[in-house]
């Protein structure tokens, strides 16, 4: 039976078997060699290609858009002074000058007046508890550009199901060829598969290239856990939608071409700043906007995106811009013909 809006979907309406050896451990070789699955919402049929062939789904006037947040290396290893115990520090969001909201592990050791030393000449100071479970620490460290430090003693926040430690190659990789805009510690993973030859197969189309920002959080990992997603709240995070992209969006719009968003990321973004009708607002502020069946697209038409986890928000989104059983056919049909999933997996685009 095909997805009716009208059905209310609940948590387990979302889940499928994942085999753990499908969950891709390293990014191909090359970014654009990653398989892409086309799905084609209106005959529902499906094609398998390479990423190197997105600009085929392009024509002339469309706009894609690129979420160029870029992560930084926000896991730092830390001394525990007096035990000597081994802490990780896994940096959240900058509160003001060198206050930060972080994660702890393991947790329990970590407490309100403990100092936390990374080198040297760099340590903090627990000053403060969160809600979340998490801590707010003071940094302190020698006359240098915090960002600077980070960058040296940092690690790439691999997502937990990539079962490995990070290497230096994942800074690179772990990171879109767009990134300019310092403030995620999740990749927006659709954007992986880019290249510079990919961008200009697109604009030599005469399609246009439309920016923005949306910095994501650790939430993009956090599990739904209750059965009633209306009760689900999404983590805040921040974003910005320039005056140029708004601009862009607008004419796209009233020419009556294509919107092409690269990554959740980037439909959350975009669906926010809606206005009235089919028009957006350049805008900046954070966002808990989370979409999942029935949803009404005002400006997204197709979504370039990853294959991702069971129950995750992530496909929910997937599920409100298409059919959930199509969807779910075609995750059936990329498990049998060896797609990999997840943040360095392959690609799928939903048009």
């Amino acid at each position: 039976m095909l997805f009716e809006k009208r059905v209310k979907l609940r948590l387990n309406d979302f889940d499928y078997k994942l085999p753990k050896s499908r969950i891709a451990q390293e990014p191909w070789p090359r970014r654009d060699h990653s398989k892409l699955m086309v799905l084609n919402k209106k005959d529902q049929t499906i094609e398998h290609k390479k990423f190197h062939n997105l600009p085929d789904y392009v024509k002339k006037n469309d706009l894609v858009i690129l979420n160029e947040t870029k992560v930084f290396p926000a896991r730092l290893f830390a001394i525990k002074d007096r035990t000597d115990a081994k802490v990780e520090v896994f940096l959240l969001r900058e509160l003001e000058n060198d206050l930060w909201e972080v994660l702890v592990k393991p947790a329990r050791k970590v407490r309100i007046g403990n100092k936390l030393h990374f080198t040297d000449n760099v340590h903090c100071d627990v000053i403060d508890n969160t809600v979340s479970g998490g801590r707010v620490v003071r940094f302190e460290y020698e006359n240098e550009d915090f960002y600077n430090i980070i960058d040296r003693i940092g690690h790439a926040p691999l997502p937990p199901y990539i079962g490995r430690e990070d290497t230096e190659k994942d800074k690179e990789r772990y990171q879109t060829v767009f990134a300019s805009n310092r403030g995620a510690v999740a990749a927006p993973t659709a954007g992986l598969h880019f290249t510079d030859s990919v961008i200009k197969k697109i604009t030599d189309k005469g399609a246009k290239i439309g920016k923005i920002v949306l910095h994501i959080g650790l939430g993009t990992f956090r599990p739904v856990q209750v059965e009633d997603l209306t009760r689900h709240t999404m983590d805040s995070e921040y974003f910005h939608v320039p005056p140029e992209t708004a601009l862009m969006i607008n004419e796209t719009r009233e020419r009556g071409k294509n919107i092409f968003a690269v990554g959740t990321s980037s439909v959350r973004a975009l669906e926010t700043v809606v206005v009235s009708g089919f028009q957006v607002t350049p805008k900046r502020g954070w966002t808990d906007k989370f979409i999942f069946p029935p949803y009404d697209f005002k400006m997204t038409d197709a979504i370039i995106t990853n294959f991702h986890q069971p129950k995750s928000t992530l496909l929910m989104l997937l599920c409100a811009f298409t059919e959930r059983e199509f969807l779910f056919n075609a995750y059936k049909e990329a498990l049998k013909k060896d797609y990999r999933f997840l943040s360095y997996g392959d690609a799928m685009i939903i048009k």
